[in-house]
């Protein structure tokens, strides 16, 4: 279909099936651009080096254009001063984190020598987080959206609002809100495995939402996430046994 950028990591258990994709394609390396994440049980200064490597000989790749702390927890410092020296090294083109928090990204970024490049955090209509992306963008951290559509959650393709402007625009509610984040500048990574909505999340650079659009999108907001709070204890439990022993 056209897609360059591919976003996995070491918790998806998909980089060997991408690395095989990859070489079966024929595309030149550099016209892709490949990210992957350390997992919590690999985010220290040591674990973080070796379990680098094996990601890139599953994905079999001689560089890594993004690479990104997968949760904040662990000692994510440590894992940070491996990915740097990897970063210097010219095997990483950009290092990055995922799932930061305001509080901790500033701690992060005030203390440390290199600044993350891009925080990959959830972002959709109904929890937007315009407020933390403009902190980030003050320490130049880019945002990049995972579950963009909510997958699906609290009935986001159904949602009236978002219905009444995909029709006015001819196009899908999903096809909306690629627009409204990339002209957020947001870095979107539209999840699918079908065909035709690989076309369709392609199709999304015709059209432009205007004033009245974007402010009945903002009424959406929900100012909380779909999905699970960081900060919760049980929920950290939960993250940092997920995948234990697997990875």
């Amino acid at each position: 279909m056209g897609y360059r950028s591919f976003d996995t990591a070491q918790a998806y258990y998909n980089e060997e099936a991408l690395g095989a994709g990859f070489k079966a394609s024929g595309i030149k390396r550099e016209e892709l651009f490949i990210t992957t994440k350390l997992w919590i049980s690999h985010a220290n200064e040591k674990d973080a080096l070796k379990a680098f490597d094996a990601s890139m000989k599953k994905l079999r790749l001689d560089y890594l254009d993004l690479y990104l702390i997968h949760q904040p927890y662990n000692d994510v410092y440590g894992a940070w001063r491996a990915m740097s020296k990897l970063y210097k090294e010219g095997r990483i083109k950009a290092i990055g984190v995922s799932n930061f928090l305001p509080d901790r990204l500033v701690d992060f970024c005030l203390n440390n020598e290199i600044k993350p490049a891009v925080n990959q955090i959830e972002c959709n209509p109904l929890h937007q987080r315009a407020d933390f992306q403009k902190l980030m963008g003050e320490y130049g951290v880019a945002v990049e959206s995972w579950a963009s559509f909510g997958e699906g959650k609290e009935n986001m393709f159904e949602n009236p609002t978002l219905m009444k402007i995909a029709k006015k625009h001819n196009k899908s509610v999903a096809q909306v809100i690629l627009n409204w984040l990339i002209g957020r500048d947001i870095i979107v990574i539209p999840k699918t495995t079908r065909k035709e909505r690989m076309v369709e999340n392609f199709d999304v650079f015709d059209f432009e939402l205007d004033s009245d659009d974007k402010a009945q999108i903002t009424g959406l907001e929900k100012g909380e996430s779909l999905f699970l709070d960081h900060r919760d204890p049980e929920k950290v439990k939960w993250l940092i046994e997920l995948h234990k022993g697997k990875i």
